[in-house]
């Protein structure tokens, strides 16, 4: 006999919705053996090579005349599955199956007609079998999650040059960035770089260390200044209004559409983390900056000191 507790986890995920509905069924769209190529996954042999994944995803979604009156603005689109798929690949390059199936159902879930949401994805090349993950999230859990993605507030991206993250005004700026009452994203210069090799994925490597090395020398002399490295922790600090420092080597190096500039060149990086963050402009704070810093441009988008 069939186990009736196996066959909703194993069977197709339309069993697995029949088996959770509680009271009377709700309508669903769903997307079935959508496949998908892409670079994830956390093992070093996954980096630099796309494998197949495959997307089931059933959306359980509450009552409208769409079907009524004819009106495809009234009724939630297939489409909006596909781009919600498309769009969190497109965010970062990921390492796990289980982020992505949270994102892509937070996404989903911020549908006003959404109210419970079935994400399965599988990887396809990486054994005999298909291997995946499989979860459930509606939409009463949606206030309980901060969308990781997604920040409306701009904040605003300050370049320190190295000479002036020593400075002795550096306090004093930090004050007066705080009086904006806007987040504060830093990026710190560490050129020229202190070591070099003759292997340039290698120098890449050693050029963001030397950074994140930076970042943390910054922190060191001003409490306000938190080292954060991840898209999540950045979205958290913009939201909050904090003062981050930027470690750039995961979303660097997880980036989908990677910056193809030299890394060393801090201006032109600073530009890409700041486009990444819609941010509101960026304040270069270079050697023999004035004190105070001219703040009065700030709502010019791009400006220097």
């Amino acid at each position: 006999m069939t186990n009736m507790l196996t066959t909703p986890a194993f069977g197709q995920l339309d069993s697995r919705v029949d088996a959770m509905t509680n009271g009377a069924p709700l309508d669903r769209i769903s997307l079935r053996d959508h496949l998908v190529e892409v670079e994830i996954g956390a093992f070093q042999s996954e980096r630099g090579t796309t494998q197949r994944l495959s997307f089931n995803v059933v959306v359980e979604v509450l009552p409208s005349d769409g079907a009524e009156t004819d009106d495809v603005d009234r009724i939630l689109s297939y489409d909006t599955i596909t781009n919600a798929i498309a769009h969190e690949l497109a965010a970062e390059r990921l390492n796990l199956l289980e982020t992505l199936a949270e994102r892509v159902a937070h996404r989903m879930l911020s549908e006003p007609q959404a109210a419970r949401v079935f994400v399965r994805i599988e990887k396809l090349d990486r054994g005999p079998g298909a291997l995946g993950v499989e979860i459930v999230r509606s939409a009463t859990e949606q206030g309980q999650v901060q969308n990781p993605t997604t920040g409306a507030i701009a904040p605003l991206v300050v370049s320190l040059s190295r000479e002036a993250a020593a400075a002795t005004h550096l306090v004093s700026w930090l004050d007066q960035l705080q009086t904006l009452n806007a987040p504060v994203l830093i990026v710190v210069s560490t050129q020229p770089p202190t070591l070099q090799v003759n292997h340039a994925p290698v120098q890449k490597r050693i050029d963001l260390l030397e950074m994140e090395q930076a970042a943390w020398v910054l922190a060191a002399q001003d409490d306000r200044c938190v080292v954060m490295g991840s898209r999540t922790e950045l979205h958290h600090a913009i939201q909050t209004g904090m003062f981050a420092v930027w470690a750039p080597s995961k979303i660097v190096l997880d980036a989908v559409e990677k910056p193809v500039f030299d890394i060393r060149d801090t201006a032109h990086l600073t530009e890409w983390f700041a486009q990444e963050f819609g941010a509101r402009g960026v304040l270069r704070i270079g050697d023999g900056a004035s004190h105070p810093i001219d703040v009065e441009t700030l709502d010019l988008g791009i400006f220097r000191t």
